[in-house]
C-alpha cells in the first residue's frame, strides 16, 4: 500500500489516544485552561464519574467568536506569544486537548468576555464542526464534554467503574488546588457535592497551608514543617511532615513545578533520600513542594499528559530539595507529632460499652448532673482500682519537689515514674509526658555511632568469647563482602569455616547485646538491597540496625538516675522525636487538655 496523508479526524483520534486516557485527563485539561484563562472560580460536574458527561464552568476572560472557532482545531493555542518551547509559562500550551476532545466525545463550548453583548457557542461531535453562534451565558465559559469514547467504543472498555472514575477526578483537581489556592474549586458526581474548596486568602504560604490543611488534613497542617530554600535560581517552597506522621504509600506525596502537578522520579527519589535515616523502609512522608525555575532550564514537553519534567540541571535540583528538607528537619529535630489531644484522648483511649440501668444510674447521679443525659452508646472510664495502679508503676519519685527545682531540667521534664518497665513518665511546666524508652533510647544511640563513625573513632570491645554465627552461604559472602566496612562501625568481622563468621568486636556503645540476632538481621538488610549495592553509600540503614540492638528494651527496669539521664540525652540528639524508625519517641498532654476531662475552666 502506497503512503498517503491520514484523514484530519483519525490524526485527532491518534492524539487523543496520548492526551485523553480517561475522564479525569479531560478533567486536568480543561481546568488547566481555566486556570490560563485567568478564572477564580471553577466548578467541575460529573455523571457516572465522567463517563456520561463532564461539565466545566469558569469566569475566567472568555473567548470571542473568531477564537471559539480556532480553538478546537488542532495546534491552535493562545499560550505561546512568540512560538518558544524554551519559554512556557502556561499550563496548557500544544493546542492538542481540545481537538482531541472532541474527536472521541460530543463537545460543546459556550463562552462569553467580559462586557460582550452575549456569549458564542459551538458544537463539535466526532470530529464534526458546527457553525458559531449567539447563546445566552454569564462572563467565562462553560465545557460540555458528553459521551466519551463513543467514537472509539473499544476505549469504554478499559474505563472502570463511575465511582473509581470519579476519584481518579477527585485526585487530580486536588493536585491542581493545591498549586492555586487563590481559586475556588468545587467537584460535582451526579450532583452529589464531592469536594468545595473555597479560595485562601494571606499571603502564599498562608493560604497554601490553608488549601494543604483542607485537602491533606488538620493533622497534616499542625504536624508540617515549613520549607523555603533558593539556590541558583531554583527555588523550593511549601510543607513537608514531621518524620512521625507518615503513610504506608505516597499517594500524599505532591509535587509542583511552575506549578504544574508532576510525578517526577528524580524529586520522589530526593523526597525519599531526605528522610533516609529517620524513616523507616515502606514508610513514605507526607510533602506539598512547590518547585519554581526559569523555564528555560525545564522541559514540560516530555509527554503528552506532562506529567513528567526534564531539569537542565537535576543534580542541583536534587542537591537543594534533598538539603532543604534536611535542614528543615534538623531545626525541628525534637518535635514529634503525637501529641495528645483531649479528642484524640477520649475518642480513641477510652472503652466503649453499651449502657445499662446501673451504669446510667450513676452517670446521670454523679458524672452528668449538669449535662442532657441521651440515651446512646456513652465512652467513659471506670474508676481503676488504686492497688492495680500501684503494681503497674514500677519505679517512681516519693519526694516531688526535691526533683522539679532541679536546674538542669529541660522541654521533656524531670522523670516521676516508670511506668510497666516500658514507659517514661514525665513532668514539665505545662504537661504529662510519655517516653518509650526503647525508641528514645535507640535515636540516641544511632545518632551517636553517627557521629563517632563520621569522626573515624567507633570504639569497640573485645568479646571473652567470640560469637560464630552460622549463615546461608549467599548471606554470609555478603556479610563479608562488607566486612571492611562493618568495621567502621565497630564489628570486627572474619571468616569462620564454610557457613560461619566469627564475630570478635562490636561497638563498645552497645554493651552486652545479642550478637547473632545482631548479624543476622544486617545479612537480610544487605538481602533487600539486591546486587550491586555499596555498602558504605548504606551504613546510616546498618547504624538504624545496630542501634535497635543496643538499645534499652522495654521491659527494663530503670532508675530514676537513668531515666533523667536518657531524657536529657533526648533534649541534646538531634532527630529524638522519633526513633529510627519513624515511630514517635515520647507523646504530650498538656495541663490544658487534662483540666477539661474534669470540667475545671
Amino acid at each position: 500500500m502506497s503512503i498517503r496523508i491520514l484523514p484530519s479526524n483519525l490524526v485527532n483520534q491518534i492524539a487523543a489516544g496520548e492526551v485523553v486516557e480517561r475522564p479525569a485527563s479531560v478533567v486536568k485539561e480543561l481546568v488547566e485552561n481555566a486556570i490560563d484563562a485567568g478564572a477564580s472560580s471553577i466548578e467541575v460536574r460529573l455523571g457516572d464519574g465522567g463517563k456520561s458527561y463532564i461539565t466545566i464552568s469558569d469566569n475566567g476572560k472568555g473567548m470571542s467568536p473568531q477564537e471559539l472557532e480556532l480553538a478546537v482545531e488542532r495546534h491552535a493555542t493562545s499560550k505561546l506569544p512568540d512560538d518558544n518551547l524554551f519559554n512556557i509559562s502556561y499550563l496548557g500550551f500544544r493546542g492538542e486537548a481540545l481537538p482531541s476532545i472532541a474527536s472521541v466525545a460530543r463537545l460543546s463550548i459556550i463562552s462569553r468576555i467580559k462586557d460582550a453583548e452575549n456569549a458564542w457557542k459551538i458544537e463539535v461531535n466526532g470530529g464534526e464542526k458546527s457553525e458559531v453562534v449567539p447563546a445566552a451565558y454569564g462572563a467565562g465559559t462553560r465545557i460540555d464534554v458528553r459521551d466519551l469514547f463513543f467514537a472509539t467504543p473499544a476505549r469504554l472498555k478499559f474505563l472502570k467503574t463511575g465511582s473509581s472514575e470519579a476519584t481518579q477526578c477527585h485526585d487530580i483537581l486536588q493536585r491542581i488546588a493545591l498549586a492555586n489556592p487563590h481559586i475556588s474549586f468545587s467537584l460535582y458526581d451526579n450532583d452529589k457535592k464531592k469536594m468545595l474548596l473555597p479560595a485562601c486568602n494571606g499571603d502564599l504560604f498562608e493560604s497554601r497551608l490553608e488549601r494543604i490543611s483542607s485537602i491533606m488534613g488538620k493533622d497534616f497542617g499542625e504536624n508540617s514543617i515549613r520549607i523555603d530554600a533558593e539556590r541558583e535560581g531554583v527555588k523550593i517552597s511549601g510543607y513537608v511532615s514531621l518524620p512521625t506522621l507518615n503513610k504506608a504509600n505516597s499517594l500524599s506525596q505532591f509535587l509542583f513545578v511552575n506549578n504544574r502537578p508532576v510525578r517526577d522520579k528524580l524529586l520522589l527519589g530526593a523526597l525519599k533520600g531526605a528522610y533516609l535515616d529517620v524513616l523507616t523502609s515502606g514508610r513514605y512522608p507526607l510533602c506539598a513542594l512547590f518547585i519554581d525555575v526559569d523555564p528555560k532550564y525545564v522541559d514540560v514537553n516530555v509527554h503528552p499528559a506532562k506529567a513528567e519534567v526534564r531539569f537542565y540541571d537535576s543534580a542541583l535540583v536534587r542537591g537543594l530539595l534533598v538539603s532543604a528538607i534536611r535542614n528543615a528537619l534538623n531545626l525541628h529535630a525534637n518535635r514529634t507529632s503525637n501529641t495528645i489531644s483531649l479528642e484524640n484522648l477520649i475518642g480513641d483511649s477510652l472503652p466503649k460499652f453499651e449502657e445499662n440501668e446501673e451504669d446510667t444510674g450513676y452517670l446521670r447521679e454523679h458524672v452528668l448532673p449538669n449535662r442532657v443525659y441521651q440515651t446512646k452508646p456513652y465512652t467513659y472510664s471506670r474508676q481503676a482500682v488504686l492497688p492495680e495502679l500501684e503494681r503497674k508503676i514500677s519505679v517512681r519519685v516519693e519526694n516531688v519537689e526535691d526533683v522539679v527545682d532541679r536546674s538542669d531540667v529541660g522541654p521533656l521534664g524531670m522523670a516521676k515514674a516508670q511506668f510497666h518497665n516500658t514507659y517514661i513518665i514525665s513532668q514539665s511546666e505545662d504537661s504529662i509526658i510519655i517516653t518509650d524508652q526503647h525508641a528514645a533510647h535507640e535515636r540516641v544511640v544511632m545518632e551517636k555511632l553517627k557521629a563517632d563513625l563520621q569522626e573515624g573513632n567507633v570504639a569497640t570491645q573485645i568479646l571473652l568469647i567470640p560469637e560464630i554465627v552460622d549463615l546461608a552461604p549467599a548471606e554470609k559472602n555478603r556479610i563479608l563482602q562488607g566486612a571492611e566496612e562493618l568495621s567502621k562501625l565497630g564489628l570486627i568481622v572474619e571468616e569462620f569455616g564454610t557457613t560461619a563468621v566469627i564475630v570478635r568486636e562490636t561497638p563498645a556503645l552497645l554493651g552486652e547485646i545479642d550478637v547473632k540476632k545482631l548479624i543476622e538481621d544486617i545479612a537480610q538488610q544487605m538481602a533487600e538491597w539486591g546486587n550491586g549495592f555499596e555498602l558504605k553509600e548504606k551504613l546510616h540503614l546498618v547504624c538504624a540496625t545496630i542501634a535497635c540492638h543496643g538499645s534499652v528494651r522495654a521491659g527494663r527496669k530503670m532508675n530514676i538516675e537513668e531515666m533523667n539521664k536518657l531524657l536529657r540525652d533526648m533534649e541534646r540528639t538531634p532527630h529524638s522525636g522519633q526513633c529510627n524508625h519513624g515511630r514517635p519517641t515520647y507523646v504530650e498532654l498538656k495541663i490544658a487538655d487534662i483540666a477539661k476531662l474534669f470540667d475545671r475552666k
